[in-house]
């Protein structure tokens, strides 16, 4: 492949800071503008978005920033190198049938009604990989799995730089020798979903700088390092261990840009929750949220299968969220969420560099 002289690299940031892309609503075009005027590198988020959203969501951001930006992609069963195949396994199609049977009086509460599933979703794979080659977008990320070597060379051939979300060295070995020109390296408080690349993998308990220092000893690409940094000495550590940026999201939930529920902002400042909790609950992918009703009632029963399990919880948190009831909402945050703070997403970008080594 040719190098592009002209394509995003990390050491064009003013600030050492990524965005991290937070499917569901919070991560906004306008949030993702204002990270990239701080200095930083904003992002969208793709997953669970349809494709005229996502058109309309970069046409948005380069409306308010000239800066370069990316978009995450989730990467389906289907498109996964790291675990190919569409067969359904029966025994988690059985596991999936005694899932929605444990969530019927939970929707019945909240008046919904359970959809069938289709484990089969691509969350429109091969659509968005097309827009994305059109609009020539300077980043574009991928989680969930491992894209195959020709998708991420067809992203390089418009210009697109290309990044990997990795949770071991195996996963960081593998997605430099498919062509990833970065790597987002994700420790085990990362808020949110865990990017191993096959679902039913539990990620190891390898503390961030620990994993960082792991990775850049093994590959040499630029590396992202996101997962719990919740101030400037953790962003601080993450970087003096090998990472060249910081990724932070939880700390962006609350901000003025952030497209973060009322009820899911009322819960992450209120002080009656504590802890964060890891859990299939909600998605069927492991991810940490904060603790709340549904997490205890639902994680020691639910299956390891995305995206059905998703699929069979979307109405319910939908409802719950519309009535501002936290309890049944999938609150992912990590550790820290009660630093989250109502400020404009540029303090927090501010905030996390200020003294930074490098900077």
């Amino acid at each position: 492949m040719v190098s592009n002289p002209y394509r995003f690299r990390l050491n064009d940031l003013s600030v050492p800071f990524v965005g991290a892309p937070m499917a569901g609503g919070p991560s906004t075009p306008a949030l993702a503008a204002a990270v990239t005027a701080a200095g930083g590198l904003g992002f969208l988020a793709a997953g669970n978005r349809s494709v005229t959203g996502l058109r309309a969501d970069v046409k948005e951001v380069r409306t308010l920033t000239d800066g370069a930006f990316g978009v995450n992609l989730f990467v389906p069963q289907a498109a996964n190198t790291a675990a190919p195949g569409t067969a359904v396994d029966p025994a988690v199609h059985l596991s999936v049938g005694a899932y929605r049977e444990a969530l019927r009086d939970t929707a019945r509460r909240y008046g919904v009604e359970l959809p069938d599933t289709d484990p089969a979703d691509d969350d429109g794979w091969a659509a968005k990989l097309e827009l994305l080659e059109e609009l020539r977008v300077p980043v574009v990320s991928f989680t969930f799995g491992l894209p195959a070597a020709p998708v991420l060379e067809r992203l390089a051939a418009v210009g697109s730089t290309t990044s990997v979300t990795v949770t071991s060295v195996p996963e960081a070995e593998a997605a430099v020798r498919a062509g990833a020109d970065l790597l987002t390296v994700q420790g085990p408080a990362a808020g949110g979903h865990r990017g191993t690349h096959r679902a039913e993998d539990v990620p190891g308990q390898e503390p961030l700088a620990e994993l960082v220092a792991a990775v850049r000893a093994a590959v040499d690409v630029p590396i992202v390092a996101g997962g719990g940094i919740a101030s400037a000495a953790e962003a601080d550590t993450a970087r003096s261990a090998g990472a060249d940026a910081v990724q932070i999201g939880t700390l962006l939930l609350r901000t003025h840009e952030a497209g973060t529920s009322a009820a899911y902002r009322e819960a992450l400042g209120s002080g009656r929750y504590t802890e964060t909790a890891v859990t299939r609950a909600f998605s069927g992918r492991l991810a940490r949220g904060v603790r709340n009703e549904f997490i205890d009632r639902f994680t020691d029963i639910a299956p390891a299968a995305y995206p059905q399990v998703n699929q069979l919880t979307k109405p319910i948190r939908a409802a719950a969220a519309e009535a501002g009831d936290p309890e049944a909402i999938a609150l992912w945050a990590g550790p820290s969420f009660a630093s989250a703070r109502e400020v404009p997403a540029a303090e927090v970008v501010r905030d996390l560099v200020r003294g930074s080594s490098g900077t």
